[in-house]
């Protein structure tokens, strides 16, 4: 391919020599390595240093902290020596516990967390949101860029509303997307396709099973279905 496409690859995978033949697999094609929970509970520092080490990609450190502000600095500086591009927290968290991460890793582009996207309509009313999705996202998307945030992770349904909110500088990630051929939501339950996400002002689209699925036929046929995905989105 002659550019990558703004595509974050999750790699969600207990098994680091699977998780370093992933990245390998899509080098060149995909723009971010995200690195979550699971995986860094897993390898911690020194597994993200192996990723890191075995390509060019950014690294996307998806933690999701949530915590007074002063556990999340912290916790932010403790990460800090891994130099990720992106290191979420939940925007819920409060503004004060934003400016926390941020102040603590300046160089990261700390990412505020509105609502999962496994969280359906009924489920945010459940867990006591005032507002619906969307309304509450946006708010929240609010808080984390008045804090010092400088990306956000939102599901496609509200690219819209926050990229009209916030403006052009800030980089919405969004999970929940699935492409064209792809029927099952797995465990999202606000979904669009990729292509659909970045016309609506997505700057990066979160993507896993339906590129590392393919990886159960090999490294080749990973990186075609890699391919075949990023063409979606940049055709």
């Amino acid at each position: 391919m002659n550019r990558t496409a703004p595509i974050v690859l999750a790699v969600d995978t207990n098994d680091l020599d699977v998780a370093k033949q992933w990245v390998s697999a899509t080098d060149g094609v995909i723009s971010v390595v995200k690195l979550g929970l699971e995986f860094f509970l897993t390898f911690g520092s020194d597994g993200v240093r192996a990723i890191s080490e075995s390509c060019d990609t950014d690294i996307f450190l998806d933690l999701k902290l949530h915590d007074i502000p002063h556990t999340v600095a912290g916790a932010a500086r403790a990460v800090s020596a891994l130099r990720p591009k992106f290191l979420t927290v939940h925007a819920s968290g409060g503004s004060a516990m934003v400016a926390a991460a941020v102040e603590a890793m300046p160089a990261t582009h700390i990412t505020g967390v509105t609502i999962l996207t496994s969280l359906s309509e009924a489920d945010v009313e459940t867990i006591g949101f005032k507002s619906h999705a969307l309304e509450s996202a946006v708010g929240l998307a609010k808080i984390a860029v008045h804090g010092g945030a400088r990306a956000i992770v939102c599901s496609p349904l509200e690219i819209l509303a926050i990229r009209d909110a916030l403006g052009p500088e800030v980089t919405i990630i969004t999970p929940g997307v699935r492409p064209n051929d792809v029927a099952a939501a797995d465990d999202q339950a606000r979904t669009m396709t990729p292509r659909e996400a970045i016309d609506r002002g997505a700057n990066l689209v979160v993507i896993g099973r339906p590129i590392t699925a393919s990886f159960a036929q090999g490294s080749t046929a990973m990186r075609e279905r890699a391919i075949e995905i990023a063409e979606q989105i940049l055709n």
